[in-house]
């Protein structure tokens, strides 16, 4: 579903963010991306969903070279992806139910089946009885559920979360995962960045990087 054949990405002359990654990621499996700070977790999943494109080498999602995507296959790239950041990014004028229908809006959808949908998405992460309260009045734990129901109210087919549990106490961050495995389970692809080893305990699979370079790609069992 995902792979990356030999990809580079420099910013500049002194700045290398990936260094020759080769890796390949299945359909249906849970990969958590580990490593410190400024390894290049961030950059790799920009790549995944075309917001940064290789220097060298070749980023392949459902099927796609994404050094060759037009500017016009973007969306419908984006379409497959639930994004998640550190930065949540919700409109605070807006309540939850709002920001959470708006990837459908903004797709055309109907505003009565795009309410349903958001609903649904705020009850997987437990979160409905929330959907009139504006982002302020959330702890930032409940602010990254509703930016999790927000990033799979499209269905997607594969979800990246960048650091979603960063700054996030721990039971906080276990809800935050919890959610997140719970799509797992029925069948979504998805990445998680992190940096902190507890979120890794019993991980199936953990890819990391140091300095922009793979330092493993190990499933449960053997490497990858």
């Amino acid at each position: 579903m995902i792979e990356f054949h030999s990809v580079s990405k420099k910013y500049s002359v002194d700045a290398t963010a990936l260094r020759e990654v080769s890796l390949n990621i299945n359909k249906g499996e849970l990969v958590y991306l580990a490593g410190p700070s400024g390894a290049g977790k961030s950059t790799l999943m920009k790549m995944i969903a075309a917001i940064e494109r290789p220097s060298s080498g070749r980023v392949v999602v459902f099927g796609q070279d994404i050094g060759k995507l037009g500017k016009a296959g973007v969306p419908f790239l984006r379409r497959k992806l639930g994004l998640i950041f550190q930065h949540q990014r919700l409109l605070n004028d807006r309540n939850i139910l709002a920001n959470t229908m708006l990837p459908l809006l903004v797709t055309g959808a109907p505003r009565a089946g795009a309410e349903q949908r958001a609903r649904a998405a705020l009850d997987k992460v437990g979160l409905l009885e929330r959907a009139a309260a504006l982002p302020l009045e959330l702890s930032g734990g409940e602010q990254q559920r509703v930016a999790i129901a927000r990033a799979i109210v499209n269905r997607p087919q594969i979800i990246l979360a960048d650091e979603p549990t960063a700054n996030l106490d721990r039971v906080a961050a276990d809800k935050v995962l919890d959610a997140l495995r719970a799509f797992h389970s029925v069948g979504v692809t998805c990445l998680i960045s992190t940096h902190d080893e507890q979120v890794l305990d019993g991980a199936a699979r953990v890819i990391r990087l140091e300095n922009g370079q793979l330092v493993s790609s190990d499933r449960t069992g053997g490497a990858a």
